[in-house]
């Protein structure tokens, strides 16, 4: 009988390098440097913000024109736009936001802004729940872009571009900002209370939008009554001026619209919220991070 030969030993695999951080491509840059880079663009987009409403109390009597914001409207609404751009650019540089994050915000702008066709029955407008709940679901970030998307498909429904709308695009996305803030602090909490955390939200942003919607043309409304503003008023006085203004034209509106917004989220927040977590739960990105041997 012939014995069969010891076939060779099998050759040894190739060593393969070393795995480094997962999710991270070669010259990406670091977390660090993605949370700065992305806290920056977000303090300019506040910033110009702010800016913008509070410019008329710095210009002198003479500046103001005729029109509340006619001239330095356009360049608010670029700067606004190109700023807020950049931002989903980093957010998705930075890992934060995907494809199909983008993708959602288009989708949920775009139902935003056809529900500001609808208003409800109390004087509020149907836009508003819609961005508390996704800003609380999906974070102050996205509530803050979605807010200002919805305020643009909106405008394209109705014809309401203007003066105004840029204005309108950085108040609503506070809102839908503030409610991401809320909706965070209290994810751990029972889902009764996390419902009545946005239906303050709710309440309180409806007056704080107003306000601030206020704030955007009352320096023009120059009439040199007790309602209105002047140069040289002083703190004091502009705020005791701005507050007889709001409460004789804005106040009963916007408590208004106060009343819509809790009791629409009252209603509806349970069930949406809840979906709208699933999905933001899915689309949130995951990164694994390996350390590096070398």
């Amino acid at each position: 009988m012939t014995a069969t030969a010891p076939s060779p030993p099998a050759a040894p695999a190739p060593s393969r390098p070393p795995a480094g951080p997962v999710g991270r491509r070669r010259g990406a840059p670091r977390p660090g440097a993605g949370r700065a880079r992305s806290a920056l663009v977000w303090s300019l987009l506040v910033g110009i913000g702010t800016a913008a409403f509070l410019q008329p109390f710095w210009m002198p009597a003479s500046a103001l024109p005729d029109q509340a914001h006619a001239t330095d409207a356009p360049l608010v609404a670029g700067l606004v736009g190109a700023v807020a751009v950049f931002a989903v650019l980093v957010e998705v540089r930075r890992g934060t936001m995907n494809g199909a994050t983008v993708a959602m915000l288009g989708v949920l702008g775009a139902t935003t802004g056809l529900l500001r066709l609808l208003d409800l029955p109390a004087g509020g407008n149907a836009m508003f729940w819609v961005v508390l709940l996704v800003g609380a679901a999906f974070g102050a970030r996205f509530g803050f872009l979605l807010g200002m998307v919805g305020m643009v498909v909106g405008a394209a429904l109705t014809g309401g571009f203007g003066p105004w709308l840029p204005f309108q695009m950085l108040a609503s996305g506070g809102l839908g900002a503030l409610a991401g803030g809320a909706g965070r602090a209290s994810r751990s909490l029972p889902r009764v209370v996390q419902i009545g955390v946005l239906v303050a939200v709710g309440w309180i942003g409806a007056f704080a939008y107003g306000a601030v919607m206020d704030l955007w043309f009352w320096p023009y409304a120059i009439s040199g009554g007790p309602l209105s503003w002047r140069p040289g008023l002083g703190l004091g006085g502009t705020l005791r001026h701005f507050w007889r203004f709001y409460v004789a034209t804005s106040l009963a509106w916007d408590a208004a619209g106060a009343f819509a917004n809790a009791v629409a989220v009252a209603v509806l927040g349970p069930p949406v919220l809840a979906t709208l977590r699933r999905f933001a739960d899915r689309l949130d990105p995951v990164v694994e991070i390996v350390p590096d041997p070398s």
